[in-house]
C-alpha cells in the first residue's frame, strides 16, 4: 500500500459531498482532471474500488463507505491542528464569503481587512447576491460563510446571529410629507425596494396591502445603489436601509418622509455548514460579528 496524503482524501470527501467530479473541483478551485487523478491514486494506493461508476452517477462501495467514515475523522483532526498549531501567517486556504448587498454596501470590506490582518495568506472570494441564492449556495457547499437575512433553519447550519438595519421611507425631494399625507404619497408613487425573490419584498408588499391598498405598485430591484437612485430622479419612493440612505439626505439629494410607520428592520445572520467543522469558517462568522457590531456603533452616532 502506498501512503495516503490529506488532499487525496480531501478530494474523495469533496466527490461524495457533492455527488460528482464536477462540483468537487469547484469546491476545491482544481480542475476536473485533477480531482479524477486524486481518486485514482487513492484507489491505487488502497488497492480498491471506492466508487460503483455509471453514466452521470458515483455510488459508494461498502469499501467506499467505510473510508468515508475514517476520512471524516482525519478532516477533523486535520482541522484541530490548524486551529491550534499551525500559526495563523501560516493557514494558506481559500474562503467563499456570499453576502446580501446591504452588507456588501456597508460593512464587509471592513471583514475582508480584519480577515486579511489576522490571516495574512488567506484567500477571500466574495459572491454578492440576494438572500434566497446565498442560502441554496450554502447548503450546496458552494460557499463557505452567507452574511444574509437570517437565520438559515436548517439542521446543518450554525447560525451568528448579526446588528440588524432598521429601514426609512425616502421620497425625491420635495415631494416629502408626514402622516396621513405620506401614506398619500405612497398611493401616488411606485414603491422601489428589494428584489421580488426576498424577505422584505414579501415582507412590504403584505405591509402595503394592510396599511395602504392592495393595488400599490411595487418597483423591485436587486441592487439598493440603483434604488436609491431611481429614487432622485423622481421615479418612486423606497424603503430601505436608513444606514445607507443617510449619505443621499446629507447631500440634498433624497428626502426622508414618515407616513406613521416603517417596514421592520432587517435581520441578518453569519451562517455557515457546521458539519464538516472548519475552525477557520467559524472563526470568520466570529470576526463578522466584532465587525458589524463596530459598525452598528458607528452608524447609531450618524
Amino acid at each position: 500500500m502506498h501512503p495516503l496524503n490529506l488532499d487525496q482524501l480531501r478530494a474523495f470527501l469533496a466527490v461524495v459531498r457533492h455527488g460528482g467530479v464536477n462540483k468537487a473541483a469547484q469546491t476545491l478551485s482544481l480542475t476536473q482532471p485533477a480531482v479524477t487523478t486524486r481518486l485514482k491514486r487513492l484507489e491505487e494506493a488502497l488497492g480498491t474500488d471506492l466508487f460503483e461508476r455509471s453514466p452521470g452517477r458515483l455510488k459508494l462501495t461498502k469499501r467506499g463507505e467505510m473510508l468515508q467514515t475514517y476520512a471524516e475523522q482525519f478532516e477533523r483532526l486535520s482541522d484541530k491542528v490548524e486551529e491550534t498549531v499551525v500559526a495563523k501567517d501560516g493557514i494558506d486556504r481559500h474562503l467563499r464569503i456570499g453576502a446580501s448587498e446591504t452588507i456588501a454596501q456597508c460593512w464587509l470590506p471592513d471583514l475582508v481587512a480584519e480577515l486579511h490582518a489576522e490571516f495574512p495568506n488567506l484567500v477571500v472570494e466574495i459572491n454578492v447576491d440576494i438572500s434566497v441564492n446565498l442560502r441554496s449556495g450554502l447548503l450546496d457547499r458552494e460557499i463557505d460563510l452567507a452574511l444574509l437575512l437570517g437565520p438559515v433553519s436548517e439542521y446543518s447550519v450554525d447560525n451568528v446571529e448579526l446588528p440588524g438595519f432598521d429601514l426609512a421611507w425616502y421620497a425625491p425631494v420635495g415631494m416629502t410629507a408626514d402622516g396621513k399625507a405620506g401614506e398619500a404619497l405612497i398611493r401616488e408613487k411606485p414603491v422601489i425596494t428589494y428584489a421580488r425573490h426576498t424577505r422584505p419584498y414579501r415582507e412590504l408588499k403584505t405591509a402595503l396591502f394592510e396599511r395602504i391598498a392592495p393595488d400599490v405598485r411595487m418597483f423591485p430591484s436587486s441592487s439598493l445603489s440603483a434604488c436609491f437612485r431611481l429614487v432622485e430622479a423622481g421615479l418612486g419612493v423606497a424603503a430601505l436601509p436608513r444606514v445607507m440612505g443617510q449619505p443621499y439626505v446629507d447631500q440634498g439629494r433624497i428626502a426622508e418622509f414618515d407616513p406613521g410607520w416603517v417596514p421592520e428592520a432587517l435581520s441578518f445572520s453569519a451562517s455557515y455548514l457546521g458539519d464538516p467543522r472548519s475552525h477557520l469558517v467559524a472563526a470568520a462568522a466570529q470576526k463578522a460579528l466584532q465587525v458589524a457590531l463596530a459598525y452598528d456603533g458607528y452608524k447609531n452616532t450618524l
